[in-house]
């Protein structure tokens, strides 16, 4: 097909190129380096350059609890330490179980100095704030991401689960803006299509990290999902001679903010596989039977 709008070419993450595919560490919790490290590697090797962190990662998938994923991304880095210069790291702060949320000043400060500590880092190259904390101004939290920024702890700032308004109004008082956002997006959940989320994006310039591009793999699965979605991406996949799973990362890839499928999986060969989504080809009469597909209802 020589109309396809997917969109398997790099993207700017503020002053960095990334490849269209992520490594997203919220299963990287196994404390061997050998096996951290093959993760690491793998991801590298087929393009995922950006390398998605939190410093909540390690409470789920038998986890040992709060920052695990930072310390074992620390763990490979100071075994090979050569593998920093092939990656561009980005963390989240500002979930702190069982407060939950806190982006005041004084934690934001705290949380930077502990992410780069665990991952032994002395520059985090995208900060996003992971969760809104509607009980901070927008101004104070603006005004502790430009003091990263000029300290040259951090590069570049970004936001996890905003809303349209939060991100709105955060980015009005910052002097560094926003370089992403980080929805959750797939072919299961459309959400940042339909509320001004991507929008918003493709108007200030900020890139779209996606996170759970498999539908938290029931796309993969199957489990939870229409039959008449099933359908659609089966018939695709055979049509394209490749997975379901590749279908729907192609179809993160076809929308115009040109958004970075992250992807969580810590199996090697599904790792090395994921590349193949960036050879689909998807039309717009295919995307939009999609989108009609997953909402369940005709479009207008």
């Amino acid at each position: 097909m020589t109309d396809s709008i997917v969109d398997g070419s790099p993207r700017k993450v503020g002053a960095h190129e990334v490849g269209p595919l992520a490594c997203g560490l919220w299963r990287f919790v196994d404390t061997d380096v050998a096996t951290c490290t093959g993760v690491i590697e793998a991801a590298l090797d087929a393009g995922m350059n950006l390398i998605d962190n939190a410093d909540v990662y390690g409470f789920d998938w038998g986890g040992t609890g709060f920052g695990l994923a930072e310390e074992n991304l620390g763990r490979v880095l100071a075994a090979s330490p050569g593998l920093r210069d092939r990656m561009v790291i980005a963390t989240k702060g500002g979930i702190l179980p069982p407060l939950p949320y806190d982006s005041s000043s004084a934690y934001l400060r705290t949380a930077v100095e502990g992410s780069l500590t665990r991952m032994g880092i002395d520059h985090i190259d995208v900060y996003q704030i992971h969760r809104p904390d509607m009980f901070s101004h927008p101004a104070a939290v603006a005004e502790a991401l430009d003091a990263m920024v000029t300290a040259g702890k951090v590069g570049a700032v970004g936001v996890s689960n905003y809303t349209v308004a939060q991100t709105a109004a955060l980015n009005s008082f910052l002097e560094n803006k926003l370089v992403s956002i980080q929805p959750e997006f797939s072919a299961t959940h459309l959400d940042p299509m339909r509320d001004g989320s991507f929008d918003l994006a493709m108007q200030h310039g900020m890139t779209p990290l996606a996170w759970s591009p498999l539908g938290g793999s029931k796309l993969a699965t199957g489990e939870g999902v229409s039959a008449e979605l099933l359908a659609v991406m089966d018939r695709l996949a055979e049509r394209e001679g490749v997975t379901r799973s590749d279908v729907a990362i192609a179809f993160v890839l076809a929308h115009p903010s040109r958004p970075v499928a992250i992807l969580g999986t810590q199996n090697l060969e599904r790792i090395a596989a994921a590349p193949a989504a960036l050879n689909v080809s998807l039309n717009r009469a295919d995307v939009y039977e999609i989108v009609a597909a997953s909402e369940g209802v005709p479009l207008p």
